[in-house]
């Protein structure tokens, strides 16, 4: 018997056990997504644990009071608000009722939020519960944090799915209302060359756009909601030069370069520009646009890119390019290799269990926070994904198999 042997045979095992009905029954993990947010409510309901749920809530009522969406708070809550105003509406049905009832309904309407948009994906129905059980453990952690996150992850996808089954207002819907809450939602406009209708996109994008603007106004005035926006801007300005050496935020490809060689100097722009550059270069492959696989190869490129090129990204953003990661691996027309299998592996190891107690505490201590090395295997996907995107055929092929081992 080789060394390598015994941990074949292991991993065989633990694949035909998982492949049970009861693992692979979608009922399954809409279940575990729903107890996962109402776990993670009832252990945050102590106010002093889920400030993030008080931020928001705070959004509508301060609208609602006419004062700073943006000024501190210190008597309610810690930090300060990033969102935009129109978040005042989305919060709102929340921030209505009990906090603690307001804090779970949250938590349930986000994870199902994402759980409804991956199921509306024209894919394999065995892909998406590879998605679901491969983010599940990410999932727990930007629940834990309260995190708008998990919207964002479910407008991307969303965006992609809408566009993919022709409903280009929808799509346009969830690209606005994404990019007024938190900025994010504007990289829906990656997939506006896989649009059929382009006219009637734009012309939605411009619709949604004076609707998410003005929506604020219901519960406040014109004077206001302008007022706002240009805070909110400023906001956003201040906090983008806080997170250059953040331990917490900045937990992405710009950060690891920043933390790993202590240099504050140079602009972004060197990292930012280069990386436009590889994201966008696949586009001139125009003619593989027609495979289902190479758009689902973008999406992927998009959930990363958005987290690995943003100051603004913390630990429980990784939901986001968590997402891009399972689609990468199940949704390319050839079998994956074993580096593939390797890199999926130290994704969910050093990137998604790193901030749990199932991680050493001195290596994450040492290592992967002070250098933000949570964004390390995320890079070497998307890097590997972008090489895979600019020389790879994604016609299908008739034996595709994409297993773990």
């Amino acid at each position: 018997m080789t060394k390598g042997q015994p941990f074949l045979r292991l991993c065989t095992k633990l694949q035909a056990f998982f492949h049970k009905p009861f693992f692979t029954d979608p009922r399954t993990l809409f279940g575990l997504w729903t107890l996962l947010a109402v776990v993670a409510g009832l252990t945050k309901i102590a106010p002093h644990r889920h400030n993030n749920f008080l931020i928001f809530r705070g959004v509508f009522w301060h609208t609602l009071q006419g004062v700073s969406l943006y000024a501190p708070y210190p008597q309610e809550y810690n930090d300060h608000n990033y969102y935009g105003p129109v978040f005042s509406l989305v919060i709102a049905p929340f921030a209505l009722v009990p906090d603690a009832l307001g804090l779970i309904l949250w938590l349930v309407v986000l994870a199902l939020g994402m759980y409804y948009a991956v199921r509306k994906l024209p894919l394999a129905e065995g892909r998406q519960i590879f998605l679901y059980w491969f983010c599940a453990h990410e999932l727990l952690t930007a629940l834990q944090m309260q995190q708008f996150n998990i919207a964002i992850a479910a407008i991307i996808i969303g965006t992609f799915a809408a566009i993919e089954r022709g409903r280009e207002v929808t799509a346009a819907f969830l690209i606005v209302l994404g990019t007024f809450v938190k900025l994010y939602g504007v990289v829906g406009l990656a997939f506006f060359f896989f649009v059929k209708r382009k006219p009637r996109f734009i012309l939605a994008l411009i619709g949604w756009s004076v609707v998410c603007f003005v929506a604020p106004m219901i519960i406040s005035s014109p004077e206001y909601v302008i007022g706002q926006y240009i805070e909110w801007f400023g906001r956003l300005e201040a906090k983008n030069g806080a997170n250059t050496f953040s331990l917490m935020q900045n937990i992405s490809l710009l950060g690891m370069i920043r933390k790993t060689t202590g240099v504050a100097e140079y602009s972004d722009l060197l990292v930012i520009i280069p990386g436009l550059v590889l994201f966008g270069l696949p586009y001139l492959r125009i003619s593989q646009y027609r495979y289902p696989a190479f758009r689902y190869a973008i999406l992927s490129s998009v959930l990363l890119f958005v987290v690995l090129f943003s100051t603004g990204s913390e630990s429980s953003t990784y939901i986001i390019p968590f997402a891009g990661i399972a689609l990468w691996y199940t949704t390319s027309p050839w079998k994956r290799s074993g580096w593939d299998v390797a890199l999926l592996i130290m994704a969910f190891i050093l990137s998604s269990l790193s901030p749990s107690d199932l991680f050493p505490r001195g290596l994450r201590e040492a290592y992967v926070l002070p250098y933000a090395l949570k964004a390390l295997a995320p890079t070497l996907i998307w890097l590997r994904l972008s090489w895979e995107l600019l020389t790879k055929d994604y016609a299908p092929t008739p034996t595709k198999t994409t297993t773990l081992v």
